[in-house]
């Protein structure tokens, strides 16, 4: 498909409000769309509005620049992939793949989203009003000070935080009865770095068998405060009264559970 970045300058489709940028994504495909936003990214565009917004996928990929992007609608798969730096807020619901290899910055989805949410995150934070679908996190990682940071508001499906090897992953539950058991599978399957902090309880037999659960130490206490501090901060809500209920952290048994496997 040839792209056609003629359409910049049709202000029915894309306009520019004092070094603002508004898109109306209705009749875009999703390579006019993305090559749309990395070219005003390009430009120094500081705030970008994307109105209409229909499953277009691979919304801010790649970007390496300090932009506000503002979707109006759903978009599509791999939103923010690979980016490294934006700051990307969806007014509504999002697909798989959030955050699929981000590097920095932040995803705000005021809904849920689907499968594979931070898969291969290295930094940034995400953090979904709603719940997630299947392998939220999976192999998420982390290298000196890039810590990437997942927060949920709902709940997960099956194996969250899947040969997750660094990172933090913050599941409060607030869709659930307060002390009410996560209803995933296989969480942790894998695991072989990074920690897992659950609001309210999960069944033993749930877990991934390299992981263990324990109580918060103070340090815990203090990086929860300050992620579900941003999330009510994104979202409404009253942080004190989240951390009100008891939370279950969960850290891999061992950084080299396959160790037996390959090496000799």
């Amino acid at each position: 498909m040839k792209i056609d970045l003629e359409r910049m300058g049709d202000p029915r489709v894309f306009r520019r409000d004092n070094g603002h940028v508004h898109i109306d994504a209705s009749e875009l495909h999703y390579r006019e769309l993305n090559a749309m936003v990395k070219q005003a990214a390009l430009e120094g565009a500081t705030f970008m509005e994307i109105k209409n917004v229909y499953g277009q996928r691979y919304i801010g990929s790649g970007v390496r620049r300090p932009v506000r992007i503002e979707i109006h609608g759903v978009p599509g798969n791999d939103l923010g992939a690979f980016m490294d730096g934006p700051e990307i807020v969806v007014d509504r619901n999002a697909q798989d793949g959030v955050g699929n290899t981000m590097n920095s910055g932040s995803i705000v989805v005021h809904g849920r989203a689907g499968d594979i949410v931070a898969m291969g995150m290295r930094g940034g934070s995400i953090f979904i009003r709603g719940s997630v679908g299947y392998r939220a996190a999976i192999h998420m990682k982390e290298y000196m000070k890039h810590r990437p940071a997942l927060v949920i508001g709902g709940s997960c499906q099956d194996f969250l935080g899947e040969y997750m090897a660094g990172g933090v992953v913050v599941v409060l539950g607030l869709d659930r009865p307060p002390r009410e058991s996560l209803p995933a599978r296989h969480v942790g399957t894998g695991m072989h770095g990074g920690v897992i902090y659950l609001r309210g309880d999960i069944d033993p037999h749930n877990l991934g068998k390299g992981v263990v659960a324990a109580e918060l130490e103070e340090g815990d206490r203090e990086e929860l405060r300050g992620l579900v501090g941003r999330f009510c901060g994104h979202f409404g809500g009253d942080p004190e009264e989240i951390m009100a209920e008891d939370f279950i952290k969960l850290t891999p048994r061992s950084r080299r559970p396959y160790g037996s496997l390959y090496a000799y």
